[in-house]
Parts: C-alpha cells; structure tokens; sequence
C-alpha cells in the first residue's frame, strides 16, 4: 500500500534485519556482490519520542544531518517501511528544537559499511553497546510491489548466507532498550 503525503508518494523500501555471527566473512561476500566500492560511515541517530512511527536525527557530519521519519512494523523478516527524509545544513539547532517539542527516546551510536547490490543498501553495522548487524534495504521502485521487494531481499539473504533464525526485528533503539 502506498502511503502518500502533500499528494506524493513516500518513498519505501524493503528491509530486513538480522544479527551477524562472522562479520568478515559477511563483508566479503557482500563486497563480491557489491556493483559499487564499500563506504565506511560513522553514524549517530538522535530517536525523538513521537507518537506514531519513528522519528530519527542521523547527524552524518558536524554541518550535515537528515531528519528521518518512517514507519514500518515490528517483524522478523521482510517488511515495508514507508519514509520520509528532510536534509539540513543546522544538525544542533534542529536537534535542539526536537528535543525540546517532543523529548529524545534515545541514541544510537554505530560505523556503517554500506555497499550497493543493484537496487538494494546492504549495511553491515557495527553498533556500540549491541554487536554486529546486517540490514538489507531494498529501494522499491515506481510500480514495483512489496512481493517483488521481498523476493530480491530473500535472494539476498540466500547469498549472503543470513540465516532466518537470526532475524530480529524493531530498530537499534528498540534492542537498546530492552537490553
């Protein structure tokens, strides 16, 4: 189902999340599928309490951030989640009115080695106070359904070799939380 704000169309995805047991062996069949070299990057996301979704500040450099708003459901496996993301030049401000409108839930400290397999992010994430975790991302395309998105990340995670049992679901901040 498309979800729709101002008239357009969210952009979604199809994603998966699992924990990871050999990272180097992760990374290198990842690296063997990749269309594009690895990018290695460190991330902090700022989680606001919010009443519906997920609303994140992932602050990417000292003058570079995105607000990110998504909602997906708490599964294991695939599922879609619908999103929206705002880029700013002014992180600490933004991040200051957030805080005081609505009050952070928490943050998520983690290095990210992102590598492109045709239309899917395949992040391999390394997260401080949690471990080591895959997420496969599958950028759906204009027309391209859920079941199309889902085929390819099973594919993917054939290939990878991620195991179904190792599937988890809800975000990092959710496993902080609970940890």
């Amino acid at each position: 189902m498309d979800v729709r704000y101002n008239g357009e169309t969210m952009p979604a995805n199809i994603e998966i999340k699992a924990r990871v047991r050999d990272f180097p062996g992760l990374k290198r069949r990842a690296e063997a599928l990749a269309d594009s070299p690895l990018e290695v990057i460190p991330q902090e996301d700022t989680f606001f309490i919010v009443p519906k979704g997920r609303l994140k500040l992932r602050l990417l450099a000292p003058d570079r951030a995105q607000l990110v708003f998504y909602e997906r459901p708490d599964r294991d496996g695939p599922k879609r989640s619908d999103y929206f993301i705002f880029n700013t030049d002014d992180p600490e401000n933004l991040k200051t009115a957030l805080k005081l409108a609505l009050g952070i839930r928490g943050v998520v400290k983690k290095t990210r080695y992102l590598y492109m397999v045709g239309q899917t992010r395949v992040h391999l994430d390394d997260v401080e106070g949690l471990g080591q975790f895959i997420e496969l991302e599958v950028v759906l395309r204009d027309g391209q359904s859920d079941r199309e998105g889902q085929a390819i990340a099973d594919g993917l995670m054939e290939k990878l070799g991620i195991a179904s049992t190792d599937l988890i679901e809800g975000a990092y901040m959710d496993l902080l939380e609970s940890s």
